[in-house]
């Protein structure tokens, strides 16, 4: 009971530092990493350690479900071919860059034990990739590059974790087995993945008219993806991505208004805990993990954590530049489709953050080899991991907004081409209503008409010029603002006017939440059609 009590007030802890992250826009994967190092030097915490077998399924599934969700199934077609590169070959590139650096580095290291460590620290985090990148302006295929990165190359990262482990464990390995199992297990997992997503999503369209037993089951099923396919030996990470992908692809049809918004919510509270939680049990377990490689020194545990930190992040620049320059000398097509600038291939390059994947395989590697005997070296592979992830999210993540300002990148503006699909949706809406809605009633007409009519001339008083897809300077328009916080401004005097009705008993329990709610999803719409960049 006394430790639940410790992991509920840190995770308060982390909430109100994430508060503060947000509010003063600082990446909070960034944030937590530093909580687990300020927990680890607390005095007087317990060592507090989940179960290695239940790190991977408590933690994996629901985040890596929750960035596949909000990742565009359109632009992950589109720039397949990077992703691909990026996702396996880079990963085991860096597997193998790592896992020579720590062996040659480290005496007490074994190959098998130094192609783990690399394993573990070779996918970068979707979670960081998303976070950190969040308002910076970048191009959206570049953004989808690293979204669609970080997703599936956790797959072939815990796959390479995976054999090296079972080196390990069980003292054999072929190469050749493990790439061909990889391919199985690859093309297994997506299949498993896609028939779970297809599952789910005839029960959501057919049998489930709930939000709150949708949410349920939307909590669910990332688990149940995930559990199934590695019942088969197949990849349950691609799984878990596959059905991800495919139920968010659908979601407009299969969820109602109302499930969209509870699970939105839900989800979102959800990953914040998980991401908290993870940095604070490795924070609980760092004093510990310090002391079991107590007989190593600490220059040599420095210049260790910071070689192979330095590895991790080189060896992506390696990486990157061939596999972005090759394709354009071979293929012409590629040459003429899609655009080339140097700088973004920096950008790409210097946005290799590790997080909470690696942390997790980290802290799910097993205690023991067998009854007698302790797993080799568990405490350094842990330390070496944090060290890794201390420094590629708090060096690469505190300036990339540095390198991407003193690049000169063309800030691409969001807000521009939200302007262009509302505008592209009011016109079409009143286009319908005059050709369809022709023979109704005169006033039900005009006021039908009148409320697209103000959205579309609100449109058309934007100051944003006409080239505002990166051919010049952008101003910022007032598209909504001053008529939307009017609105809102109203729509307080509303409440206000409710809510001393119900503190003196002269509106009903009932009638009260009904109106309260409405106020509130009017208030949530508003706030999402305010223009701010």
């Amino acid at each position: 009971m006394e430790n639940i009590t410790v992991i509920i007030m840190l995770l308060f802890g982390v909430a109100f530092l994430s508060l503060v992250s947000k509010k003063y826009n600082f990446p909070i994967p960034i944030v937590l990493v530093l909580c687990g190092v300020v927990i680890s030097i607390i005095p007087g915490l317990p060592v507090i350690a989940l179960s290695p077998e239940v790190v991977f399924i408590v933690f994996l599934p629901p985040l890596l479900y929750h960035a596949a969700w909000y990742t565009s199934w359109s632009d992950f077609k589109q720039t397949i071919r990077p992703i691909t590169l990026a996702a396996v070959g880079l990963v085991f590139f860096t597997t193998f860059a790592v896992a020579v650096a720590a062996h040659w580095l480290i005496d007490d290291i074994s190959w098998p034990l130094a192609f783990l460590l690399g394993a573990i620290v070779s996918p970068p985090d979707a979670v960081s990739a998303t976070s950190i990148t969040k308002g910076l302006g970048l191009h959206p295929r570049l953004i989808a590059i690293l979204e669609g990165e970080s997703l599936v190359n956790d797959a072939s990262g815990l796959v390479a974790y995976k054999y090296a482990l079972t080196a390990i464990t069980a003292g054999n390995f072929v190469l050749w087995q493990a790439g061909l199992n990889f391919v199985i297990m690859s093309v297994l997992g997506i299949a498993i993945g896609l028939a779970v997503g297809y599952v789910m999503s005839f029960i959501h369209k057919r049998f489930v008219c709930d939000e709150v037993i949708e949410a349920t089951l939307t909590l669910l099923t990332p688990f149940a993806s995930y559990l199934i396919a590695e019942h088969f030996e197949a990849s349950g990470v691609l799984a878990v991505v596959a059905t991800g992908l495919f139920l968010s692809a659908r979601s407009g049809t299969i969820f109602t208004h109302e499930s969209r918004m509870t699970t939105g919510t839900i989800w979102s509270v959800l990953t914040n805990i998980l991401n908290g939680l993870i940095f604070i049990l490795i924070g609980l377990q760092l004093r510990q993990i310090m002391e079991g490689i107590g007989d190593y020194s600490g220059w040599s545990l420095f210049v260790w954590g910071a070689s192979v930190s330095l590895v991790v992040i080189l060896v992506r620049f390696l990486w990157v530049i061939p596999a972005t320059l090759l394709p354009r000398v071979i293929s012409k097509k590629i040459r003429l489709q899609e655009e080339f600038d140097f700088r973004n291939m920096i950008v790409f390059g210097w946005s290799g953050m590790r997080g909470v994947v690696s942390m997790a395989a980290a802290l799910a590697l097993p205690l023991m080899m067998n009854e007698t005997e302790k797993f080799p070296l568990r405490n350094l592979i842990i330390f070496l991991v944090f060290c890794v992830i201390l420094s590629t999210l708090v060096i690469q993540g505190l300036t990339l907004p540095w390198l991407i300002k003193k690049l000169k990148i063309e800030r691409y503006s969001i807000l521009a081409e939200e302007y262009e699909i509302r505008n592209t949706i009011v016109s079409q809406t009143i286009t319908h209503i005059e050709d369809n809605f022709s023979l109704l009633n005169d006033d039900l007409l005009h006021n039908i008409k009148s409320k697209y009519e103000v959205k579309f001339n609100r449109l058309q008083k934007t100051e944003l010029p006409a080239n505002f897809f990166g051919k010049g300077n952008l101003i910022g328009g007032e598209i909504f603002n001053d008529f939307t916080k009017l609105q809102i401004d109203l729509l307080n005097v509303e409440r206000n006017k409710l809510e001393s009705m119900h503190k003196f008993g002269s509106v009903n329990e009932e009638i009260f939440r009904k109106i309260e709610k409405e106020l509130d999803l009017e208030e949530t719409r508003l706030w999402m059609e305010m223009y701010e960049e």
